[in-house]
């Protein structure tokens, strides 16, 4: 997970989710993506909400996305920290072979070692796929007008995914030099503009019709509603693993501005948030 301290109530509540209903916790580590800047506040805070956590912070050096990103239709998706994913290969050592990447505003409410435990079957990537939503609204009419970059598609069938819960096998990543193709499409974007969408579209135009496909009860995302206007949202059909709030509205403010959605209230019993002193920058 990254940190920060705009997102840092969602994080310890993602963190206190996966901790509540793992079977083993004390086999769970957390790798944790923060700034230089805030990193030993953030340690601190961590240390200080789970004494027994076994956890580490590694920097994330902004220079490696600055020039690279333009402007999303959502302010919040043009953070330098939402790029850290694109890194996680370099970021983390290398006898880490396997992660589980959870983005900052979801909870677990299943044994995360089932997820841990899926076969990738070969793949880089596994996640939850969609392949009914329409592919071609994630691009611009630009990207689709280009016979070159509508042509990387060429020989995949390619779905959306969320990519704020991946597995990834790291060492094939490496392998793959994965993070040098996803810095392609970034650098392609800031001379083209074909995508609006921040650092989605890249994992799409790399992954898309080559991931591992996950059963969707490990994200039920969109529960933040749109990325406009943060509408309530409704659970999809089937079993829930993870609940992900995905859009423009974050259940932590919603809450506090007295206006939640039913939702919201099966994110409330992992707010940690009470811990007021535990949060004084946040």
């Amino acid at each position: 997970m990254t940190l920060d301290s705009t997102y840092l109530r969602g994080s310890v509540a993602g963190v206190f989710s996966v901790l509540q209903h793992a079977t083993c916790p004390e086999n769970i580590v957390f790798h944790f993506i923060s700034t230089q800047r805030q990193r030993p506040e953030l340690r601190r805070i961590i240390t200080a909400t789970f004494p027994y956590l076994n956890f580490e912070i590694y920097n994330f050096d902004t220079n490696l996305v600055k020039g690279k990103i333009s402007y999303s239709i959502r302010q919040a998706l043009d953070q330098p920290l939402n790029y850290a994913r694109i890194y996680l290969a370099d970021l983390l050592p290398s006898g880490v072979g396997r992660i589980i990447y959870f983005d900052s505003d979801l909870i677990v409410v299943d044994d995360v070692a089932k997820l841990w435990s899926i076969n990738l079957r070969g793949h880089v990537l596994g996640a939850p796929e969609y392949c009914h939503a329409n592919f071609t609204n994630y691009f611009t009419s630009k990207f689709w007008s280009n016979p070159v970059f509508a042509g990387s598609f060429k020989g995949r069938k390619p779905c959306y995914f969320n990519t704020g819960v991946m597995v990834i096998d790291l060492r094939k990543w490496r392998e793959g030099k994965y993070t040098e193709k996803l810095d392609y499409w970034m650098r392609i974007q800031k001379k083209y503009r074909i995508y609006e969408l921040g650092s989605l579209p890249p994992f799409l135009l790399v992954f898309a019709g080559d991931v591992e496909e996950i059963e969707h009860r490990w994200n039920q995302h969109g529960l933040g509603g749109d990325n406009l206007q943060g509408l309530c949202r409704n659970l999809h059909p089937g079993p829930v693993s993870l609940l992900h709030w995905s859009g423009k509205g974050k259940p932590w403010l919603r809450i506090d501005s007295k206006n939640p959605c039913p939702l919201d209230y099966l994110w409330a019993p992992y707010d940690l948030f009470r811990h007021k002193s535990l949060f004084s920058d946040s």
